[in-house]
């Protein structure tokens, strides 16, 4: 739920994830033109010169690699981000061993958490003499439920600690009142990915659908509930039910479209089958006088469909959706039928990962910023923040630059522009407060319970938010998080600790590779603020329009030619990516190298950038631009993220945004009949 909502608020390098790594402690240097003569940073040995740069640029810088590596079996990607990722594991590893070395540790204390969470993740023997009886109380809760309004109940009591349901209720800033929380519901309740797949006839669909109803069934059977064959059928008809009513990934991505808000006691006029007082005094805000609802037409849909389906498959529905919750959590074979549909089928994994791999991340992901604390003393120094805090600052007056020499762009609009980019917060390294766990108690015979306390203090910390300031020194993502976002509402752009380092911030190297690196993630989570959705918000960031009407005529122009350059790719011969899905990212995209790259030249202070191992200044920033995007992904996976991911799969990031960019055709001589040509009227410029 958590990577659901946070995905609808802010816009991230990658795909919402938990993603760690170690920062090099060559981070400390500045990234500046160095005296002494240093490497170019470009990865030589990935290079596969029997493809023409011209026409497939991509390949060519990353070709060796994608030969040579193949994909483990316990991974369904590989390549620069989860290269780090895999670092980090280790890193994370190290201190939690460190920690939970010691028996003796306070309770209470931080460090008694952490060894004690993991510790209880681990055991997996008293997991499996357990079984379900963990999450017993879920299911004597279900079966006691005696009406519609205590189904309504219970849907708002259990959300607050793992239990999915139709209605995802969540708290966070009012996007057109950004000085204060508001409660919002987003549509769910789908054990599938997407709603594609309840109505999809082709064959990998079809597939799917029955491999789901079987695992439906398997759950049933391990757990020892009753009747799983007819549960499956139950559960499948249901969630096709209220399949019909989600809004596409395209639809929800619409900022505005999605701003619906209604006074509590109006709520009954979407759907007056639901017992609305007793959902929301059960999360815990009765008091609350409004709410917005991001998809109106799927709460109207999901109020008949509640109406009509008996309490009895209502339960049915619920005992399925507790179990795979906490499937994870429980025994060995429970977790491994969880495992067969949900990672090796539909996402194509062979092989579960390590068991302390998956204890990382449950440490990350309950007590993450206790471990960023320890992660940043010894992988990222108060130097390293400095140096990057000067970048951001080089990228912001090269994005204040380029707007101003923007042709198509009105003067009134461009001062808007530019109040806006002056008030972006940048966040680097880490928090400079800390969350506060104290009040989570963490037990290492009781896994189940350490995550349900877990997810209850978190619910009730998004609660008391409301009435309250805004709390902006609170962080999206852990320090040891491989990532970066743009959050619209608050108008900040966040760069963890983690990402600093090769390939994206490599101090061994000359500058052009850095800026073609971490210059471009930087000039990317800037871009967010002005791309599709971002543009959407003001300075302040509220959702309001700052633009003239010819101004957003034209910004609408350029953008529909981005939508329809994508849409042009294909992953496979049967799948091309979707340009309007991926529209934000690829805005982000486009600006982050075009404004990085304007930053690098002006690094340079009029001065020629030195040839180093025979490549120029300019080569090396577009090499080292594609080399951040190097990925290998199996074909299950990229099916998935092609239909649910706003982000182009990687090839298609490179080459996309080198495609629009002039001075890339100039440094490897791209002519008209290269792959890569596009005709100049056509390449398209937006910042």
């Amino acid at each position: 739920m958590k990577a659901i909502i946070t995905s609808a608020i802010c816009s991230s390098l990658l795909l919402m994830s938990g993603c760690t790594t170690q920062a090099d402690s060559s981070n400390n240097a500045p990234l500046v033109t160095q005296k002494t003569a240093l490497a170019s940073g470009i990865e030589k040995a990935n290079l596969d010169t029997s493809v023409r740069p011209q026409d497939n640029f991509y390949r060519y810088v990353n070709g060796n690699w994608l030969k040579s590596h193949e994909i483990p079996g316990d991974k369904t990607a590989i390549g620069s981000f989860y290269d780090l990722r895999d670092q980090a594991d280790d890193d994370v590893k190290a201190i939690i061993e460190e920690l939970a070395a010691e028996d003796n540790l306070a309770k209470g204390s931080d460090e008694q958490k952490v060894a004690d969470i993991f510790r209880s993740y681990m055991n997996t023997e008293k997991r499996n003499n357990l079984g379900v009886k963990p999450i017993q109380p879920v299911f004597d809760a279900i079966n006691n439920i005696n009406d519609k309004s205590e189904l309504a109940t219970f849907f708002g009591k259990y959300q607050a600690v793992g239990v999915g349901s139709p209605l995802a209720f969540y708290i966070s800033v009012d996007a057109k009142d950004s000085s204060s929380y508001a409660t919002h519901i987003w549509q769910s309740g789908l054990g599938l990915p997407d709603k594609d797949y309840y109505f999809n006839e082709t064959e990998r669909f079809i597939a799917l659908r029955a491999g789901y109803i079987a695992h439906i069934e398997n759950m049933f059977k391990l757990a020892g509930l009753a009747n799983g064959k007819e549960a499956a059928e139950t559960i499948m008809s249901l969630e096709t039910k209220l399949a019909k009513f989600h809004w596409t990934q395209v639809q929800s991505r619409d900022s505005e479209k999605r701003y619906n808000k209604f006074a509590v006691n109006k709520l009954n006029e979407l759907t007056d089958a639901f017992d609305w007082s007793a959902y929301l005094a059960a999360q815990g805000v009765a008091s609350q006088k409004d709410i917005i609802i991001n998809q109106p037409d799927f709460v109207a849909g999901f109020g008949g469909i509640f109406a009509e389906t008996s309490l009895e498959d209502w339960k049915t529905y619920l005992n399925f959706h507790s179990l795979s919750n906490f499937a994870s959590y429980l025994s060995t074979d429970i977790d491994n039928e969880n495992f067969d549909f949900y990672s090796k089928q539909l996402s194509g994994r062979q092989e579960q990962r390590p068991q302390w791999k998956r204890g990382v991340s449950v440490v990350n992901s309950n007590l993450g910023e206790v471990i960023g604390k320890v992660y940043v003393t010894r992988h990222f120094t108060p130097q390293a923040k400095a140096r990057m805090s000067e970048l951001v600052e080089n990228l912001r007056t090269s994005y204040g630059n380029s707007i101003d020499d923007l042709e198509w762009m009105s003067a009134d609009t461009k001062k808007a522009a530019h109040v806006k980019l002056a008030a972006f917060t940048p966040k680097i390294g880490y928090p400079d407060r800390w969350e506060d766990y104290s009040g989570l108690s963490i037990d290492a015979d009781d896994l189940v319970g350490n995550i349900l306390r877990s997810s209850r203090l978190s619910h009730d910390k998004e609660v008391s938010k409301l009435g309250g300031p805004i709390q902006k020194w609170e962080w999206g993502m852990t320090p040891q998080t491989v990532n970066a976002y743009y959050n619209p509402t608050v108008n900040e752009i966040v760069f963890p600790a983690a990402i600093l380092q090769a390939p994206f911030f490599n101090m061994k190297a000359d500058s052009a590779v850095n800026y073609g690196g971490i210059g471009a993630v930087i000039g990317h989570e800037m871009g967010h603020g002005f791309d599709d959705q971002g543009s959407k918000y003001d300075a302040e960031g509220n959702l309001r329009n700052w633009w003239t009407e010819q101004d957003l005529a034209e910004f609408a122009n350029r953008t529909k030619a981005l939508v329809e350059q994508y849409d042009a790719y294909h992953v496979f011969d049967d799948l091309a990516v979707n340009g309007k899905l991926t529209l934000g990212e690829n805005i982000g995209d486009l600006s982050g190298v075009t404004i990085a790259y304007r930053a690098y030249k002006a690094s340079l202070n009029g001065k020629e950038a030195p040839i180093i191992d025979g490549l120029t200044g300019d080569q090396r920033f577009f090499m080292g631009y594609a080399q951040i995007w190097r990925a290998k992904i199996v074909e299950k996976s990229a099916r998935n993220r092609v239909a649910t991911d706003p982000h182009s799969p990687a090839e298609f990031r490179a080459l996309g945004s080198l495609s629009n960019i002039n001075e890339f055709y100039e440094a490897f001589d791209v002519k008209e009949g290269d792959a890569m040509y596009i005709a100049p009227e056509k390449r398209v410029k937006i910042w």
